[in-house]
């Protein structure tokens, strides 16, 4: 589109009245002092300086800037200067594109520098709060809880029965928290190791492991926005966690045998019913005769049982969940149990609701009993054994304690629906009721389930 060609010495007045005709979609000014300087005036009344010159036989044109911003002279003499570029054969667009390039660049060193003084300030708790809340959806309650507990710094008052004025104990990685990320190093870790490891080997084993798995999502983990690692650059190119000092110094887990002989039933059921509460006593038996996990039992809500189909919904940490047979003395004891809340296993002052693990009144029933040493994690390992008595298969037993298939047929080619677990799993509890000396009618109807005042 052909411009208009008017020229003139530009002056305030002459500009302020310059304006574009109303059938033209720009207008230009040019002033006569600078051949290559001209006003660019729009139907909107925008007035802008623009250089325009010729080089290698195509026409440069160049914004300046608006007139509000420019004064004419400090105009001309960039029009010079842009002038001046031309006639020594550069092209002006280019000088300024890399002009412009170069400050983004200062720009972005600047920036990059900041976030780098940032980064190497981040200390090991502040990425570990990351880490949790990024997982948080793809752990299980207790793997989480796991988490936040050998993280804690103690200090609290301790929430537990009789524990007067005692306070929580730090977590095996508290002392590791307040560390920068950057100076998390293998003899760091190496230390810590072997500090915490000589006053709580297990708890700091299981620590370690989670320390190693955090640091390796460190190495991996990238910014949502620029696709770039966040951490990886703060951490040494091998995870400094994993190292055989660091497991040399934690030394090796025991195998743990504690377990309930057939001869001791008896005397372990007697003491178990003999506890003052009883959501405790009806969860340790639990425990026992469905081979869960304590934490599994622990977490089970009233929506998991299912008293028309008797089946019970357990959250598992290997499959997410699974079902078992809720036997005829395992729906008598949840008739008998207080309907507080969502939980099965009430408590009115635990703050979620939840029992926690009753490790105190179980070590309490098996001292007077006389079968100290046996743990929560024991009575699971009890019901595996006993079972031996009784010939059940290997895969039942393993598909109702939530095991791993250990075969490819068990794997891929076998499928137990929950009535064939309900004929082994009811014949497993009848036994050992009957090793206990308990007598029991299963073709007793429970009574309903109660609720009661929190």
């Amino acid at each position: 589109m052909k411009k208009q060609t008017s020229r003139v010495r530009l002056t305030s007045g002459r500009i302020e009245t310059f304006a574009c005709p109303a059938d033209k979609p720009q207008a230009f000014l040019w002033d006569t002092d600078t051949p290559t300087l001209m006003v660019r005036v729009t139907p909107t009344g925008r007035k802008t300086y623009v250089f325009e010159s010729r080089l290698d036989g195509a026409t440069i044109r160049m914004a300046i800037g608006t007139v509000t911003d420019w004064p004419i002279e400090q105009a001309r003499l960039k029009a010079q200067g842009l002038k001046m570029l031309v006639d020594n054969g550069t092209d002006p667009r280019t000088v300024e594109l890399d002009r412009r390039t170069a400050a983004l660049d200062m720009k972005a060193a600047a920036v990059a520098k900041v976030e780098a003084a940032k980064a190497a300030t981040l200390t090991v708790g502040e990425v570990w709060s990351f880490y949790l809340a990024e997982r948080k959806a793809h752990w299980g309650d207790l793997h989480y809880r796991d988490h936040v507990d050998k993280a804690k710094p103690g200090g609290l008052p301790s929430g537990r029965r009789g524990g007067g004025k005692q306070l929580t104990r730090p977590g095996p990685l508290a002392s590791l928290m307040p560390l920068p990320l950057k100076d998390l190093d293998q003899d760091t870790i190496v230390a810590w190791a072997t500090a915490e490891g000589k006053t709580r080997p297990a708890s700091t084993r299981l620590a370690w492991r989670l320390l190693t798995v955090f640091l390796t999502w460190c190495a991996e983990a990238t910014d949502p926005v620029t696709k770039k690692p966040r951490y990886a650059d703060l951490l040494q190119r091998s995870n400094p966690a994993k190292t055989s000092k660091a497991r040399e110094a934690l030394g090796k887990a025991g195998v743990k045998k504690d377990v309930l002989q057939r001869e001791q039933l008896n005397v372990w059921f007697a003491a178990v019913q003999q506890l003052q509460n009883p959501v405790i006593s009806a969860c340790l038996q639990m425990i026992l005769l469905t081979g869960a996990r304590p934490g599994e039992v622990l977490t089970l809500r009233w929506v998991d049982i299912n008293t028309k189909w008797k089946g019970i919904s357990i959250r598992d940490k290997v499959e997410g969940t699974r079902e078992i047979p809720a036997t005829p003395y395992m729906l008598h004891l949840l008739a008998t149990l207080p309907r507080r809340n969502a939980w099965v296993f009430s408590s009115p002052t635990s703050k979620s609701g939840c029992l926690s693990e009753p490790n105190t009144p179980h070590t309490r029933a098996c001292r007077a009993a006389g079968l100290e040493g046996l743990t929560l994690h024991g009575l699971r390992r009890s019901f595996k054994s006993l079972t031996e008595w009784l010939e059940v298969p290997v895969g039942v037993v393993a598909q109702i304690q939530g095991h791993k298939p250990s075969a490819t047929a068990e794997k891929h080619y076998t499928v137990r629906p929950l009535e064939l677990l309900r004929l082994h799993h009811e014949r497993i509890e009848a036994w050992i009721l009957e090793q206990a000396g308990i007598v029991f009618d299963p073709k007793a109807t429970p009574r309903a389930l109660h609720a009661v005042a929190a």
